[in-house]
């Protein structure tokens, strides 16, 4: 298919995401409105009552309630969506992991939101970090239009052959759910040629091939083959993945991969960064680089599986890597995405110094200046040749 070169739009993220949602147009979409997601499921139950989409939205009494419909609905043959964000997330904690064991497709837009408490509704990372081992396919987006690509590859993702997983997809809430930003939509037609018809496996409603749901599987059972074939699926999502970014290329010109390197070819230091803070890291990167600083930055775009192999590729000639993780791990030695970074670079030799830093909790701004401070201390580390503390550093934290 040619490359469209749509209108620029000017929407906000959940905007970008209901229109994708529309577009893709499920059969069933079970969810519950909690800020900042909340605009995306209200969008779309618009569209349902305008007859734009085809799909069944079902209304349900609390989150855990979605995911438990969401399963019953994916179990029963049809293509189902849903979105969430923080406590509702949390909520759903039980039926997260009876979506991914049963190898259901559903694709999940989760707004991400600081977990209470204290009660906070705003901006960080502990909602789907806390979730990152529920066995579903983890996608953070950037901004705007990555949430709006990230929604509809979502779907080829979880329903290939060789996957059959649950994808949840990321975006900041506020920063990118709220404000405005451009988009660059295709046409339905074409996301539709895209996503492909849906193809159910073993649908409990096919009542000529009956199929048994949620047995019980214990001690003698097959509970550990079925973990394993999990884990195998993942490992092969990777390929899926790519392929799906750049099919997905052809059709947009918009190119993604596993992860988004920046100037790092030749860098000496360079952080590591998820969600929308990558932008303003491009920014400081592009500062240091004019003063002579041999500067870098990697944006996670893949978090499930982590693709440890691409970022040891990608890192393994800097001297010292930043991590930047806007959730912290109590009682680790830092924030999830440093732990998987450090791991992914230990069998590298020379193997680089890695540092953790923690930001943005609870929505606490991050500014351009301590991203510079955290760069100056990756300089500082480098002069150090291996003696910096690896202990935690905190971003714009209240000294008094």
């Amino acid at each position: 298919m040619a490359v469209t070169q749509p209108e620029i739009l000017a929407v906000t993220g959940n905007e970008a995401v209901a229109e994708a949602m529309g577009q893709i147009d499920p059969d069933v979409v079970c969810a519950y409105p909690i800020t900042p997601q909340t605009e995306v499921v209200q969008l779309y139950a618009q569209m349902v009552a305008d007859g734009r989409v085809s799909t069944e939205f079902v209304t349900v009494e609390s989150e855990h309630s979605a995911m438990s419909a969401v399963i019953g609905s994916a179990a029963g043959g049809a293509r189902t969506m849903t979105a969430t964000s923080s406590q509702g997330f949390a909520l759903m904690w039980e039926v997260l992991f009876v979506a991914a064991s049963y190898r259901l497709p559903v694709v999940m837009t989760t707004v991400n939101r600081a977990l209470s408490g204290p009660i906070n509704i705003h901006c960080d990372h502990s909602d789907t970090m806390g979730g990152r081992d529920t066995g579903w396919i983890q996608l953070y987006g950037e901004n705007h239009q990555e949430a709006y690509d990230n929604c509809i590859q979502g779907v080829r993702i979880a329903e290939h052959m060789d996957v059959r997983l649950p994808v949840m997809h990321m975006y900041d809430g506020y920063v990118i759910s709220g404000a405005i930003g451009p988009l660059q939509m295709l046409t339905k037609e074409q996301v539709q040629a895209f996503v492909g018809p849906y193809r159910a496996v073993n649908p409990m409603l096919d009542t000529k091939n009956p199929v048994t749901v949620g047995p019980f599987d214990g001690l003698h059972g097959w509970y550990f083959e079925h973990k394993v074939a999990q884990n195998r699926a993942m490992d092969r999502a990777f390929k899926v993945i790519q392929d799906a970014a750049d099919e997905y290329a052809e059709l947009s010109g918009r190119r993604y991969g596993l992860l988004d390197p920046y100037r790092l070819d030749d860098a000496e230091i360079a952080i590591v960064v998820v969600g929308s803070t990558a932008g303003t890291t491009r920014m400081i990167v592009d500062k240091l680089r004019d003063r002579g600083v041999k500067a870098g930055m990697v944006r996670v775009r893949v978090f499930r599986p982590f693709p440890h192999e691409e970022f040891a590729q990608a890192l393994q000639h800097v001297k010292v890597v930043g991590v930047m993780d806007r959730a912290d791990s109590f009682g680790a030695q830092g924030g999830p995405v440093f732990m998987e970074i450090r791991s992914a670079l230990y069998d590298c030799d020379p193997r680089p110094q890695v540092l953790p830093f923690i930001y943005g909790l609870g929505g606490r701004d991050i500014f351009p200046d301590n991203i510079e401070q955290a760069f100056a201390e990756l300089e500082e580390a480098a002069r150090s040749k291996g003696r910096a503390s690896t202990g935690r550093r905190y971003l714009n934290l209240r000294k008094d």
